[in-house]
């Protein structure tokens, strides 16, 4: 045998007496064997992955691994890291399949509300309010004041607050909810309607008293009624308390929500020009 060739390959005989070659490092021969074992690695990984239900790893495993590679990490930084991604990709996957289940119009954030415009707004509580612990307890927010000042976005914002902490939050303005229960009635299926909301912490109802509510007012007192006691409730009313007969049209019936809705509750009062109808003086 030449040492060329000797070089590259080593020729032995296999205990069947056949021909069998052996790669040494750097020969073609060791590189392709290498690039097949590699290609059932990674397809045995991705089946791992599957079994174990790891998509985040399986995605950004081989990534990850010449990142690693190239900075000289450790075989325990690199498996740190792809157990990093998995559980940063699901926390981000759960906040947007939150965010679709809760139906928000738009998002806000707290960062966002310029306070300076309402100074009688206490800032302190509603960041408080922020931590999700009323939720927890059940008790209600009630943000009241004029059309245009804020309690939408406020009432959003917060939303958001408590499904960055994993609580489930849903959006219907009161109309909407109204219609919805009213339908179910009609439709023999109110309690099944009802229930439906069980399964969110806080069940935000924008927009009380813009319009009134008509048959569907005893509808929303059922609401209410169900939810007292056993999930949170964020209302945004432009009427004070005293108005709601107005929306509901019957006083008795106004009375034993007020007393429901209020037991256990924090009152927001945005007090101030409308935003938007001082947005508009500005650009004219």
């Amino acid at each position: 045998m030449s040492a060329t060739v000797a070089e590259f390959s080593k020729i032995e005989r296999s205990a069947e007496g056949k021909t069998e070659v052996t790669a040494v490092s750097g020969s073609p021969v060791r590189e392709s064997r290498d690039e097949g074992v590699g290609s059932i690695v990674r397809a045995s990984i991705r089946l791992r992955c599957g079994e174990l239900r790891l998509p985040a790893v399986e995605r950004y495993c081989a990534p990850l691994s010449e990142e690693a590679s190239a900075s000289g990490a450790s075989r325990e930084e690199y498996l740190l890291a792809c157990l990093t991604k998995e559980v940063e990709t699901r926390s981000e996957n759960r906040m947007k399949a939150a965010l679709r289940r809760a139906r928000f119009p738009v998002t806000k954030t707290l960062e966002s509300f310029d306070f300076a415009r309402l100074p009688e707004l206490p800032r302190k509580k509603v960041l408080e309010l922020a931590n999700g612990e009323f939720a927890k307890r059940k008790e209600n927010v009630v943000c009241l004041g004029q059309a245009g000042t804020g309690k939408s976005h406020i009432a959003l914002a917060l939303g958001l607050e408590l499904i960055s902490k994993g609580m489930t939050v849903r959006f219907v303005t009161a109309v909407n909810l109204a219609q919805e229960l009213l339908a179910a009635k009609d439709e023999h299926r109110l309690p099944k309607a009802l229930k439906s909301y069980e399964k969110f912490d806080l069940v935000i109802v924008d927009e009380l008293g813009y319009i009134g509510l008509g048959p569907g007012g005893p509808m929303l007192f059922q609401f209410f009624s169900e939810r007292y006691e056993r999930g949170s409730v964020l209302v945004t009313t432009n009427l004070e308390f005293s108005r709601w007969t107005e929306v509901f049209q019957d006083v008795s019936l106004t009375a034993a929500l007020l007393d429901r809705l209020t037991h256990h509750s924090y009152v927001l009062l945005f007090n101030g020009e409308s935003y938007r109808f001082t947005e508009s003086n500005k650009r004219a």
